[in-house]
């Protein structure tokens, strides 16, 4: 007689990554007006070639884009950052110590000012530090 298949549980960790996963998913159909505009320039290479993908988790935060090439991370934050610059100060923190760049821009400032905020991007990637070489 066979066994009754048994699950094991997840770890803490890997429940946060599946639960993580699924906030990204819904992050990803529930965009900003200035996400989605954002997302038009920076999708399928548009931007210098360079591959952009977005609500991406990097544990234990969710990035609104992120170019992992070149190690940069773009947010678009609305009103509610306003109230949480230490929360964001810190995350920004965590992130440069895991290696990447960021930058921030208003939802309004991506709106108004879009061709500016691919400018500072493109700059931003071009100065992209070059991979350390091997020993």
């Amino acid at each position: 007689m066979d066994e009754p298949l048994t699950t094991v549980p997840l770890s803490r960790r890997e429940r946060g990554s599946k639960n993580l996963t699924s906030r990204a998913r819904t992050l990803r159909q529930q965009a900003t007006e200035a996400e989605s505009v954002l997302w038009k320039h920076l999708r399928g290479r548009r931007l210098n070639g360079y591959k952009f993908r977005r609500q991406v988790v990097i544990e234990p935060y969710i990035v609104d884009f992120v170019c992992l090439e070149a190690r940069l991370i773009v947010e678009a934050d609305g009103g509610q950052h306003a109230g949480q610059t230490e929360y964001d100060a810190r995350r920004t923190a965590r992130l440069e110590s895991m290696g990447y760049r960021l930058m921030r821009f208003w939802n309004h400032e991506i709106l108004a000012e879009l061709y500016s905020v691919l400018g500072q991007i493109e700059s931003a990637l071009i100065e992209a530090p070059s991979p350390q070489p091997s020993p």
